[in-house]
């Protein structure tokens, strides 16, 4: 299969879903994630189910995913991958962090950058991360905008 043949049939695997792997959601606190883990994994260690691999296969599972939701910025990363709808798995996700992540700019609005003030009115959304009531301003007298109008910029 193709890159993109893989792209376009990709479906997430409950593999990724951490936060059903250790039974809690998106809000569990890292004290309810570490006690839901510790639960599992005295049913799942291998001590417990030697020669039982798919045990072996839940356990390494329930062990990287109490890592990443433990850990503040895998977690971070972790939920903007849950979010994002890109259709890569999470592990090729971080393995491109650096290409994906500065592609991803304009999945959140970043109101420091707009170009428009709040109170303008009339005109199309340009930003397709930008609040809806943001509008362009029809008698703006601003240089940049008239830059921009006249494809000066």
């Amino acid at each position: 299969m193709s890159g993109v043949d893989s792209i376009l049939n990709y479906t997430r695997s409950e593999d990724e879903n951490y936060y059903a792997i250790l039974g809690c959601d998106e809000s569990a606190t890292e004290e309810q994630i570490n006690a839901e883990y510790k639960a599992k994994a005295l049913q799942l260690h291998p001590d417990k189910n030697e020669g039982d691999k798919q045990a072996e296969i839940k356990f390494q599972l329930l062990k990287e995913a109490k890592e990443i939701l433990c850990d503040p910025e895998k977690r971070s990363n972790y939920d903007k991958w849950r979010n994002s709808g890109i259709a890569i798995s999470y592990k090729q996700w971080v393995g491109m962090k650096e290409h994906v992540h500065s592609s991803m700019h304009w999945s959140t609005l970043k109101t420091k950058d707009r170009m428009l003030p709040e109170t303008a009115e009339g005109g199309a959304n340009i930003h397709w991360g930008a609040r809806r009531d943001v509008k362009w301003d029809s008698d703006a007298s601003s240089e940049v905008v008239s830059k921009f109008r006249n494809y000066e910029i």
